[in-house]
């Protein structure tokens, strides 16, 4: 540690304790090293509420910082667990979005990974179909909120940590999930890698060397699709064009788009989700694809590509009555009248059920909705909370954008007019 501390002099630092073997080792060599104080180390634990014996793991991570005359600090997550990613996915997330809000400034976040977790990381990556970026396994080092990710024992087997932990008698937890092995990583861990070890001792060297090539490969392509990335996307939408994308070769393809839903907080597809982008790139004029995967939908609309969180279907009342004042619409989105006034009847308000028709003011013909949200531009993933108002049975507008004669003339006396602002995509 010491020389790794050298090859990284800046920095406050701070270890990702779990308590387990791992991190407990790396917390215990680094409170050894006066250099390593001098930095303000302390540990930060995640609770995730997962396991009844989770509070008690906690009170044992900040009892043995303090027998280290170190500061353990605990933060509770909060694990969605109806995202649709899993429930291992889920807690991870949760976990880094705990680091990244708790990092100071500049401050590194030292994790125990080792070159046992690189293997299984390379290999669950391969069998998932990932190409040189997900090969290259764990980074060394990587933005986290406002400090740095550190992973300085990537070259180094459990085994090495886990002779330490004997040699000083250190206390540690044992969590049961990790010999669960209907959980992949654990039977990679637990079958597969000693099998495949009992035939190819040098596997592990040899699979986190193959992995330093691809992560070097992976670099040298960033390059290329970020500037890619840069012509293609529209910050104002966030947005990409579908035919540029679909354009650039597959190695430079794949990581843009990955790129693109991860900066939003989106899981990127599998290889057979992408290919079906892929596929509805070409879509005709008036198809409206909508490919979607756990914790992500993606719409293909004006010849470009639309990322977001699944929504759920928004819940309407069976009527809700508006006469001018700020509303927020269920499902996102809000409804006023500007600039603020009330208006001389109390309206109705629905939601889209198909097949409605509006006579819009100064036009000849009566149009049904469908085909004005085509020629209106309404993204898809806005109309079904596009809020029609209703006097009566009669309806007289479609949200601020079409607006009937009886319409036109309610709203031109109460010298205002409606403002639908629709619920975003997140940026």
């Amino acid at each position: 540690m010491r020389r790794a501390l050298r090859a990284h002099p800046d920095g406050l630092l701070c270890v990702a304790y779990s308590g387990g073997s791992d991190s407990t080792a790396l917390l215990h060599a680094l409170a050894s090293l006066p250099e390593a104080r001098a930095r303000g180390l302390r540990a930060m634990h995640v609770d995730h509420g997962l396991h009844a014996e989770s509070a008690r793991w906690a009170a044992h991570c900040r009892a043995f910082s303090a027998t280290l005359g170190l500061h353990c600090d605990v933060h509770v997550a909060k694990v969605a667990l109806d995202g649709g990613i899993g429930l291992e996915a889920a807690a991870r997330h949760a976990r880094y979005a705990i680091f990244a809000g708790y990092l100071q400034a500049g401050e590194r976040l030292v994790f125990g990974h080792h070159q046992d977790d690189q293997v299984e990381t390379v290999l669950l990556k391969l069998l998932r179909g990932a190409g040189p970026e997900g090969l290259g396994g764990m980074r060394e080092e990587r933005a986290l909120g406002n400090g740095m990710l550190w992973r300085p024992l990537l070259s180094l087997p459990r085994q090495l940590l886990r002779d330490y932990v004997d040699a000083h008698a250190l206390p540690f937890i044992h969590d049961p999930s990790n010999d669960d092995k209907r959980l992949a990583r654990n039977h990679l861990r637990h079958d597969v890698i000693p099998l495949l070890t009992s035939h190819w001792p040098q596997a592990p060297v040899s699979i986190t060397h193959s992995a330093a090539l691809c992560r070097a490969a992976a670099d040298a392509l960033q390059q290329e699709w970020l500037t890619a990335l840069r012509s293609l996307h529209d910050k104002v939408t966030n947005s990409l064009d579908a035919p540029g994308w679909l354009a650039l070769p597959a190695a430079l393809r794949d990581p843009l788009l990955a790129h693109w839903l991860h900066t939003q907080g989106l899981p990127a597809p599998t290889t057979a989700q992408r290919q079906q982008i892929e596929r509805q790139c070409t879509a005709q004029e008036g198809q409206l694809p909508c490919i979607q995967w756990p914790g992500a939908e993606l719409h293909v609309w004006k010849n470009r590509l639309w990322a977001m969180a699944p929504r759920n279907p928004a819940e309407w009342p069976g009527e809700l009555r508006w006469q001018g004042e700020p509303l927020a619409l269920p499902g996102g989105g809000s409804l006023t009248l500007e600039p603020d006034a009330r208006l001389p009847v109390a309206l109705s308000l629905r939601r889209r059920q198909g097949g409605e028709r509006i006579k819009p003011f100064a036009d000849r013909h009566t149009r049904d909705l469908r085909s004005l949200f085509q020629t209106g531009a309404i993204p898809p993933w806005q109309r079904d909370t596009c809020p029609l108002l209703y006097q009566g049975e009669e309806l007289i507008a479609v949200a601020d954008r079409w607006l009937s004669e009886r319409a036109e003339l309610m709203f031109r006396q109460a010298g205002a007019r409606p403002r639908w602002v629709p619920s975003r995509p997140p940026r």
